[in-house]
């Protein structure tokens, strides 16, 4: 993947991406994410120019959900979950219209009573398992720019076994984001110590499912962008996302912070930390 992104302005994209985004898509069923507090960037150059990236996550379930995310006209990476019933279809739809796709992983959650689906990571796994498994995921995929974890609290807390599955992913030339969903995850670390293209997130903006929260999530992530450069947020299909993201662009000043794909912000993160 070059390096050389463009920053690509909401009119400019929605012009790009009108024809491709009007075919129909099927909705989703988000799974509840949890909670941990991301690193603090650390940068001596801060960027004129702030880039601000929005990941949905659990995409793949069904569409009803994932069609107005299009609508709002601006780059958004949809991170896919999977082996679901309409995870190739969307990922091929949202790809085709012109957006960023992630692998969204499933890995082993600190809860064993949560499942986290099909094409999960487990502790109990071998390296050879593990890179059969992501194989296996991928190939529905072919255009993956990405990865990020879904769940995954327990795995990205063990070295060994985040280290096997990095692995694979470097092979593949994917970049990774480190979801945070655990205060004590290595991941972002790990990817790091093997020279990897790696970025983490700094803010769930929907964890609580509240229109009014949400907005203030929002601000804190512009937040983040204008104080560091860049920043990631990470929110998922709901009515109440998208709704809070059409009032958060319409009030966004273009000039000082433009949203981007995620794959722009890891980049970034990579010259500056």
């Amino acid at each position: 993947m070059s390096k050389n992104h463009k920053s690509c302005s909401r009119r400019d994209f929605l012009i790009k991406t009108a024809a491709g985004a009007a075919g129909s898509l099927i909705g989703t069923c988000p799974l509840v994410s949890a909670l941990a507090q991301p690193q603090i960037k650390t940068s001596d150059t801060v960027p004129a120019h702030a880039r601000l990236a929005i990941i949905i996550d659990d995409v793949g379930y069904n569409a009803t959900r994932v069609l107005p995310f299009l609508e709002l006209g601006v780059p958004i990476t949809f991170s896919i979950l999977p082996r679901l019933r309409y995870s190739a279809r969307l990922a091929e739809k949202l790809h085709s219209a012109g957006h960023e796709i992630m692998l969204h992983q499933p890995m082993e959650p600190c809860n064993q009573l949560i499942d986290p689906g099909p094409g999960a990571l487990y502790l109990s796994h071998k390296a050879d398992e593990i890179c059969t498994i992501i194989e296996e995921n991928l190939s529905s995929f072919p255009f993956t720019a990405g990865v990020n974890n879904h769940m995954g609290s327990r795995f990205t807390e063990s070295r060994e076994k985040t280290q096997d599955a990095l692995t694979v992913f470097r092979e593949r030339s994917l970049f990774f984001i480190d979801s945070f969903t655990s205060r004590n995850s290595i991941a972002f670390d790990t990817a790091r110590d093997l020279d990897m293209i790696a970025g983490f997130r700094d803010v769930f903006i929907d964890n609580r499912v509240d229109k009014d929260y949400i907005c203030l999530q929002l601000q804190k992530l512009k937040k983040y962008a204008l104080n560091y450069g860049y920043a990631i947020g990470i929110g998922h299909p709901r009515p109440e996302t998208v709704s809070a993201l059409a009032e958060f662009l319409d009030g966004l000043d273009d000039s000082c912070c433009s949203i981007v794909n995620a794959s722009e912000v890891v980049y970034t993160q990579q010259a500056t930390t």
